[in-house]
């Protein structure tokens, strides 16, 4: 029961921090737009200045909540970083400022340590047959976030873009409540590991985490995967809203339907394919799928036809829960907290450069006076971003045989 109850605070965690993204994402345009009096194409460049900057504190952070974790213990560093959230989402939703908005995402970038600490709880309490199986659990997880948080937010969009902020906030707490009272700890003198400040600097960390057999090349191949797959949240809403006219109500409504499709996927049909194709062929397949999802994008006419496209976008993220189980499998048990902390952080590196380019290129070919109009350009660049992941990628599985 004491396990039981900790996964679903895993899950709830993970499910709320997707929530609290998705309930954002919709009203963004429109609150950027709001705060500066500008056009969509300037409100996408600070959409992704923003973002940037949210993913420099969680790469300058994301080592050391991880090595936090694997001495001081998992359950204080999930209960604080929810704490620190629900704050910051009530600063964000009362500001009138751009740069107080800059700074809520600087202190949400450093409190974001959920999904990694959530990660290394996980690879705590699973097997390591368990372990692809379970982090498909904590992607569906945040599929299902992905469901309801931006279904809530253009909901709440009819009450003005900052009503999604205050409800995130409402959310954040209440699971805090909830982890206070069932979450135990799983860090045990056993696999609790001294704390190194040293392994704090995220350049060394990375650099150490690297070094380990098997994982050099797939952190690689995992940044150009992060870029890629970046596209998504950082230029959707703006696509859709210049491509289709689409409202708020809209976005929230195709992000739900792509919740769903992730929740499918990673919650169910991760645990029947891995056994069959392996993790190393899962992978390969659905970095090969989201490639073709990506090209298709530039020929979508109707808004219609992108819900006909959900399910194939959706099943090429069977590859992120597969590579994370190799991962994990590959890196010893006193470092799976700063493997996940190193996966944040380079996350996090592909968070910072990911939105500056896309909400870049997005601008470019939508301004006006664009030699091309082309508001997918955005996702041809993501194409050859996995292209190149699934080169390195089949490297790395070539040098295994």
């Amino acid at each position: 029961m004491p396990k039981a109850r900790a996964t679903l605070f895993l899950l709830l965690t993970v499910v709320i921090d997707a929530m609290g993204i998705g309930l954002i994402m919709p009203v963004m345009p429109d609150l950027l737009r709001g705060l500066l009096g500008a056009d969509l194409s300037e409100a996408a460049v600070w959409g992704g200045v923003l973002s940037a900057s949210f993913a420099v504190m969680q790469f300058l952070f994301g080592a050391f909540i991880g090595n936090m974790s694997d001495w001081f213990g998992r359950r204080p560093v999930l209960l604080t970083s929810l704490a620190v959230v629900t704050v910051d989402y009530i600063v964000m939703g009362l500001t009138q400022s751009i740069w107080i908005l800059l700074l809520g995402r600087l202190v949400g970038g450093v409190a974001s340590a959920t999904q990694s600490t959530a990660a290394a709880y996980m690879a705590d309490i699973s097997s390591p047959k368990e372990k692809a199986a379970n982090f498909g659990l904590l992607g569906a997880a945040f599929g299902v976030g992905f469901i309801f948080g931006p279904m809530l937010g253009g909901m709440l969009s009819e009450f003005g873009p900052r009503a999604p902020f205050f409800a995130a906030a409402i959310i954040a707490f209440m699971n805090l409540i909830y982890g206070i009272f069932v979450l135990p700890e799983t860090v045990t003198d056993k696999i609790r590991r001294p704390l190194e400040w040293r392994r704090m600097n995220p350049f060394r960390a990375l650099r150490h985490v690297g070094s380990l057999p098997g994982l050099g090349k797939l952190l690689v191949m995992f940044f150009f995967y992060q870029v890629a797959f970046m596209v998504y949240p950082t230029i959707w809403a703006y696509f859709t809203q210049e491509k289709f006219g689409w409202s708020a109500r809209d976005v929230g409504l195709s992000l739900a339907a792509f919740g769903i499709g992730v929740a499918v996927v990673q919650g169910g049909l991760i645990r029947l394919i891995v056994p069959k194709l392996g993790e190393w062929r899962t992978v390969a397949l659905g970095l090969a799928i989201a490639i073709s999802v990506f090209m298709c994008f530039g020929f979508v006419q109707q808004g219609l036809v992108i819900y006909l496209m959900i399910p194939l976008s959706t099943l090429g993220m069977m590859a992120q829960p597969a590579l994370q189980g190799i991962m994990s499998q590959a890196a010893p048990d006193d470092a799976q907290g700063e493997l996940q902390g190193v996966l944040t952080g380079v996350g996090a590196i592909a968070s910072i450069v990911s939105p500056l380019i896309m909400t870049g290129v997005f601008g470019y070919f939508t301004r006006k006076g664009a030699l091309i109009y082309a508001p997918a350009a955005p996702f041809y660049l993501a194409a050859l971003l996995d292209a190149i992941a699934l080169s390195i990628f089949l490297w790395a599985m070539a040098d295994r045989k």
